[in-house]
């Protein structure tokens, strides 16, 4: 578990933009049960996330269509709340960071590590403003 005091402009780089943090496993579970679509983060640690996963959520939101809720976790922080929305992101492999966009409970388009690593988060928020015209 990382050190609260290190995650904390990590996390405020999501929740500044109107994301809603998840503790708890009974909060997934209510987040993912929403009617309208529901983009969740799996925030991290890592360079990817500071550097393509987090600027390309917030370049995301730019478009005109964008999800109705805006959700995230913390990889390696909020461990049974993370758990929690990887099973919804079954089956794709747990993953960190990732995006996951649900549209009433079920998951329509999915974001692993390995679109995030080593591509400009232009790219990644593209992808993403496609699915919200699509889903959204």
């Amino acid at each position: 578990m990382y050190p609260p005091e290190l995650v904390k402009p990590m996390r405020e780089d999501l929740t500044s933009i109107g994301f809603e943090e998840l503790h708890t496993v009974d909060k997934v579970d209510e987040a993912i049960a929403r009617k309208g679509t529901t983009l969740v983060v799996v925030n991290s640690v890592c360079g990817c996330a500071a550097a393509n996963a987090r600027p390309a959520a917030r370049m995301s939101l730019q478009n005109t269509k964008r999800p109705d809720h805006l959700v995230t976790v913390f990889a390696g922080v909020d461990k049974e709340a993370t758990d929690k929305a990887r099973d919804y992101m079954v089956p794709f492999p747990p993953s960190s960071p990732s995006m996951a966009l649900f549209r009433d409970g079920e998951l329509v388009h999915m974001l692993e590590r390995h679109h995030i690593e080593g591509r400009p988060a232009e790219i990644i928020a593209d992808n993403l403003t496609e699915a919200y015209n699509e889903f959204c």
